[in-house]
């Protein structure tokens, strides 16, 4: 028989063990207690493991309770109104002081809400996407879209909030617009992805408006822009075919075919048809004649109102083949549709579709604006108070001058896209309310695409750059911040992509004969001139396009090699403007503004 005695720093770990507190088996301890006790080959290999696993257990829980100290603290933000000084202070700046009363209060009360009611609804969203169920049980189409409950809740609140309403009652005339965009921008981060079916119901309602409100379309109008949540609208904007979405011209396939009674029936395959979940929308079509033929390019397009389902739920004649699998916006029900006879109505003159829902595409680039500044707003909040929270290299992240100079550099990028964006709103409030001069609306007109190009790309760049001040945390799906960032990718592409922009503004220019850019280069005159050799962004632009102050209203068109580099300088001179002229308002230096 082989004989052993255990080892007496065994005793010690043990005893130390239980008179901390942590807990290990009494048989465990009596075992390793005992001194000199002999035992079996068999007995020892089992006394030995069992000691093993003790110290085992012991170690780990040693390492667990030192690691607890190093956990991360959440980034946190509070009411996005109240926290917002630049919002605040441009409110107090421009709005009357009467309608700034009013708005403060609402405001303050609807930061609240955000940060108490929806944030959480926010999130319910991303976590339980749209499920699409083609058959039931036995076998029957139905082609069923199912959202989540808060999902549907985001609709209930945006006809309470009025985030839609509000710029058509134009209860504080023509600043009404521009209250709206400020609740929007405050809503959107926190929307789950309703922001985007609110764009194309603001940019339904503002087409049926510049209509004139037809009888046959006042009911729609109403739900649009209605308050209530039971009777509350939204619309969809279908308008990418199988070839694509920008070139609408030569991409429109559908075919409109009149019917007795003057309605039409569509026939066609919508490829991308977001916010699928909406209640109507407004499409292209081309419309056949008696032989059957249609009229090819623009001129041949129509604009289209027609019910997504009847009274009694059933789809309008429409097949939903599938759900897009996106990489962001998963939130919202993208799909693709075929059109089999749906009924609708005709709401443009014959051939001038393009036209027609030209307004819809300046409105919903202007969300397109709001979703890119408030995803930057909402990265650079939760990136500040973590820099107040994490310790790195023995102190926190604030008190690093290099980590604090990135924070403040898109600080910089995010006030100028912010003050940019009221300065469109502003001018569309004037513009709606037929307040706005001539200048001021070639002005807008120059503006909206030149925003939606540039913030499109900067938020996602912004969001990038602020993921990495979160280091690892940032790249983690449970935070949240990689929704954010994967939710900026499309403002690039959503309503023309850079490129298509480019030679929008170009147009533009041709189309007023160098008008828009005499009226823009006219209200960045706080800017001292520069020598010939300057690379001041004022200086590019007018040699870009060849102006002189001597023939302004001539203008030739570029290489496409150079548009981009021109539209970005527009933007950096139009946001260096706004953010020295704001400073001038509040009698604050710019390093101060």
């Amino acid at each position: 028989m082989f004989a052993c005695r255990l080892p007496l720093w065994r005793f010690s770990a043990t005893c130390k063990s239980r008179q901390s507190g942590h807990f290990v088996p009494w048989d465990s301890c009596q075992m390793l207690s005992v001194k000199g006790i002999n035992t079996t080959v068999g007995q020892e290999q089992q006394a030995g493991l069992k000691g093993k696993q003790v110290l085992e257990d012991l170690e780990m829980h040693l390492a667990r309770s030192e690691t607890e100290a190093l956990f991360h603290e959440q980034p946190e933000t509070g009411n996005p109104y109240l926290e917002d000084t630049l919002l605040r202070s441009y409110l107090k700046t421009h709005l009357p002081p009467k309608v700034l009363e009013e708005v403060h209060q609402d405001l303050e009360r609807f930061g609240s809400r955000l940060h108490t009611k929806i944030q959480p609804l926010s999130r319910e969203c991303e976590l339980n996407p749209p499920v699409f169920r083609q058959y039931d049980a036995w076998g029957q189409r139905v082609d069923h879209i199912h959202t989540c409950l808060a999902w549907r809740r985001m609709k209930e609140i945006s006809a309470e909030e009025g985030l839609i309403a509000e710029a058509y009652e134009r209860r504080y005339s023509n600043w009404s617009r521009l209250y709206q965009a400020v609740k929007l921008y405050l809503f959107s981060s926190s929307s789950g992805g309703f922001n985007c079916p609110l764009a194309m119901t603001d940019g339904a309602a503002k087409v049926i408006e510049s209509l004139g409100i037809p009888g046959s379309l006042k009911n729609a109008f109403d739900r649009l822009t209605t308050r209530d949540p039971q009777q509350f609208w939204t619309s969809g904007q279908w308008m990418t075919e199988r070839r694509g979405g920008s070139d609408v011209a030569n991409g429109t396939e559908t075919v409109a075919r009149k019917q007795p009674d003057g309605t039409y029936r569509l026939y066609g395959f919508k490829w991308f048809t977001s916010a699928a979940d909406s209640d109507m929308t407004l499409t292209l079509a081309r419309i056949a004649d008696a032989e059957g033929q249609c009229t090819q390019g623009s001129r041949g397009l129509s604009l289209f109102f027609l019910r997504v389902r009847d009274e009694e739920g059933k789809l309008n004649n429409i097949q939903v083949q599938r759900l897009k699998d996106k990489l962001g916006t998963r939130q919202m029900a993208t799909a693709e549709l075929w059109l089999q006879g749906a009924r609708a109505e005709l709401i443009s003159a014959e051939g001038r579709g393009v036209a027609a829902i030209s307004n819809m595409l300046n409105i919903t680039r202007i969300h397109n604006v709001i979703g890119a500044v408030a995803s930057m707003r909402r990265m650079m909040s939760l990136s500040r108070d973590y820099a107040r929270k994490r310790v790195a290299f023995g102190k926190l992240l604030k008190d690093h001058p290099l980590h604090m100079q990135t924070i403040a550099r898109m600080e910089v990028q995010v006030r100028g896209a912010f003050l940019l964006l009221m300065e469109i709103v502003r001018l569309l409030g004037l513009a709606e309310t037929n307040l706005a001069r001539e200048q001021e609306q070639l002005l807008l007109r120059l503006l909206v695409p030149v925003a939606k190009l540039y913030t499109g790309k900067q938020a996602s760049a912004v969001a990038v750059e602020a993921m990495e001040s979160f280091g690892g945390q940032g790249y983690m799906e449970d935070t949240g911040l990689p929704v954010i960032l994967r939710d900026t990718l499309v403002l690039s592409i959503w309503e023309g992509t850079t490129n298509i922009l480019s030679l929008d503004v170009l147009r533009s220019l041709v189309k007023s004969q160098g008008q828009v850019m005499a009226v823009f280069l006219s209200t960045v005159q706080l800017f001292p001139k520069q020598d010939a050799g300057s690379a001041h962004p004022r200086i590019l632009v007018c040699r870009y396009f060849q102006l002189s102050s001597g023939e302004l209203g001539t203008v030739r068109v570029p290489q496409d090699r150079y548009q981009n580099k021109c539209i970005f300088n527009v933007t950096h001179l139009s946001e260096s403007k706004i953010i020295l002229w704001f400073c001038f308002l509040t009698g604050k230096s710019p390093q101060d503004c």
